[in-house]
Formats: structure tokens, sequence, C-alpha cells
């Protein structure tokens, strides 16, 4: 499973760990992924996706199918 975001895509950042003595190292940023259940009314019942954090608290706010058609995925594709 991709460590990427099912409804905004979002995935991971490169960057650099920085010692005290300013020394940099390759590091790779993961995004927040949970695995949540969301009840869907277009599909009466529940669906299980990995989404980020941030996406929840878009879910949280507009409702699961209104957040799904404005990410622009298929319902469909989620199953």
């Amino acid at each position: 499973m991709a460590r990427k975001c099912a409804l905004s895509g979002k995935s991971h950042q490169s960057g650099h760990r920085v010692s005290h003595a300013n020394n940099k190292t390759n590091h790779t940023f993961h995004s927040n992924l949970q695995q949540k259940r969301f009840f869907s009314a277009a599909k009466k019942g529940f669906i299980r996706v990995r989404v980020s954090t941030e996406m929840i608290r878009t879910i949280d706010k507009l409702g699961f199918d209104a957040a799904v058609k404005k990410s622009g995925v298929r319902l469909a594709d989620l199953v």
C-alpha cells in the first residue's frame, strides 16, 4: 500500500536532518496518514479509507460524499 492519501493525493516530502554541527543528511518526511472508516450516503454503508489528518478535518466539515466529490476521486475507486 502506497504512503499516499486516497483523497487528496498527499504523500511524502524530502528534506534534510540538520545536526548541531550543521551537517545535513537526507530525510523523508511522511504524511500523517490514518486508516479511517467513513459512512457514505451514496453507498449506504461504511467505507474504510487511508486519508491524511488534514483530509479528516475536511471530511468533518463537508461530509464524506462532498469531500470525495471535491477531491475529484470516483467513489468506486475507493472501494
